[in-house]
């Protein structure tokens, strides 16, 4: 992985400066350790005309699964290459800008002792980065770059020079160019821009990450038309770090328009305002009330079918009855994400032997899914094409078979309600249907009679007295009895009961 920085100069302010900016000596080459390998900072030329200090930063491959993402679970940045096989040591990536900023610190702050008004001025600047993952081509590299005053060069990198018709790879050679930006506005370019362009982090992103973000884009970042997707990627698309990102970054934006201090742009609300108890999210409700049925159930060893990026899983983990937690969904990306999420790489021993996260498909039978107490589907079934729940109907019910099953789905009839929502349109793009009440608690009865469940439903979220509530949970519970049972409007009732019934209404 390899950077090389390069400014030109004058007998009166000679190029060699640089070394006195970056606070590393053009006659020495120096090393320093990393988190994940050794960084060398050395100057290939340095004289009074022209200086270039390079960055050239060997990573460690097992220090980077042990340490990094990569442990365990399907972590690994690009796990289809497996862990040991990736591009992370040769090309530039958020290890290069964990680098940069651990070498060039001082450098990155805009602080020289030495040479203060240096530091303070433009220099010529030549920035080279010979391998770049650029997720969204040469296009967004220059949209990314040049709003910031850098002439751009992007060329891309064919996969194989001898084979021109294999096309091209997603890694660029760069070279950007400026005389208007000072070595610290550069630096920290890169420190922000190079793991964007990779779309990827070898750490667990954190809330602090977002202050991160703004030191190292104060000034730049709030104006740039990019701004969205640069705040989105660097913090590994966490949507609520991301919204506060966001929040922050129009807070800077509104403080600059009226020429005055963000804080006070901050406290204009009323206090009384701020007190204002805000409402539940309804996927905070609807983990409320899994949660507490499962508690109900009595299981200690469940399934989450369909996980996505761990909310359900890791709440779980806060309650010490759930002694096996099976994180299941079709998506290695949703799987990375929730590895990142519970920190599976940093879990102490006793945690980390109740969690479990595997790939696999509810379209079809996986023995590992069989002997648990419970399983959830959580707004899984409407991103199925209505064709394929049969099959996902007998991998569950018919297959896994555990003791007890809980099914949530969103109530169409709510959709009404939300004020944000045309007339017509689904929550979600993906989904591929919604029910109604009456539509789910045929699609669940039926299920039940012939698996040998019975089902009972509960509302989660406000019961609205005319359209119900936004989220339908349906608690499907395994038969143990002899009497035969069948589903009698949603509620498990014995044969003898349903004659009774009958007999009443007749």
């Amino acid at each position: 992985m390899f950077l090389t920085l390069t400014t030109t100069g004058t007998p009166e302010r000679p190029a060699t400066d640089l070394g006195f900016l970056l606070h590393k000596h053009p006659d020495k080459a120096q090393a320093f350790s990393t988190s994940y390998g050794k960084a060398h900072v050395l100057y290939p030329e340095a004289d009074a005309e022209r200086c270039t200090a390079a960055l050239l930063l060997e990573v460690d491959a097992v220090a980077l699964v042990r340490r990094g993402k990569g442990k365990g679970r399907g972590g690994a940045p690009d796990a289809a290459l497996a862990q040991y096989v990736n591009d992370r040591p040769y090309a530039a990536s958020s290890l290069l800008a964990v680098a940069l900023s651990a070498v060039f610190s001082s450098a990155m702050r805009g602080v020289c002792n030495a040479r203060p008004e240096r530091a303070a001025q433009p220099l010529p600047l030549r920035i080279e980065v010979p391998a770049l993952p650029a997720r969204g081509g040469p296009e967004l590299v220059r949209r990314l770059f040049e709003p910031l005053g850098w002439a751009v060069t992007v060329e891309p990198v064919a996969l194989d020079a001898e084979f021109p018709e294999w096309g091209e790879s997603r890694y660029v050679r760069l070279v950007l160019e400026s005389e208007t930006l000072t070595l610290a506005e550069a630096l920290r370019h890169l420190y922000v821009l190079l793991p964007v362009l990779d779309d990827a982090k070898h750490y667990w992103v954190s809330p602090d990450e977002v202050d991160k973000l703004l030191r190292a884009g104060e000034g730049w970042l709030p104006a740039h038309p990019e701004q969205k997707l640069i705040t989105s990627r660097y913090l590994s698309r966490r949507w609520s770090l991301t919204r506060e990102a966001m929040e922050r970054l129009e807070l800077v934006r509104l403080a600059e328009a009226d020429d005055s201090e963000v804080e006070d742009i901050d406290n204009a609300v009323e206090a009384e305002t701020e007190a204002e108890e805000k409402p539940t999210p309804l996927a905070v409700q609807r983990r409320d009330a899994i949660i507490a049925a499962l508690q109900e159930s009595g299981a200690a060893r469940v399934l989450d079918l369909g996980c996505g990026q761990g909310q359900l899983v890791q709440a779980l983990l806060k309650d010490v009855r759930f002694t096996e937690i099976v994180g299941v969904d079709v998506s290695m990306r949703a799987l990375t994400i929730a590895s990142r999420r519970l920190k599976l790489d940093r879990m102490g021993e006793r945690q980390a032997s109740r969690v479990k996260l595997f790939q696999s498909s509810l379209a079809y039978t996986d023995n590992r899914l069989k002997g648990y107490d419970a399983a959830v589907l959580s707004e899984v079934i409407e991103h199925l094409d209505l064709p394929r729940l049969p099959a996902l109907e007998y991998a569950v019910f018919g297959a896994a078979r555990p003791r007890t099953v809980l099914v949530t789905t969103p109530n169409v009839e709510y959709n009404v309600r939300w004020e944000s929502l045309p007339a017509g349109h689904v929550r979600h793009g993906d989904h591929r249907f919604e029910w109604t009440r009456e539509e789910f608690r045929a699609w669940a009865g039926s299920v039940a009679e012939r698996h040998g469940y019975g089902v009972e439903f509960v509302p989660v979220g406000p019961d609205d007295p005319e359209v119900g509530p936004p989220t339908q949970m349906a608690v499907f519970v395994l038969k143990t009895e002899k009497p035969e049972k069948t589903t009698v409007t949603g509620k498990t009732a014995t044969a003898t009961e349903k004659n009774d019934k009958e007999a009443k209404a007749a």
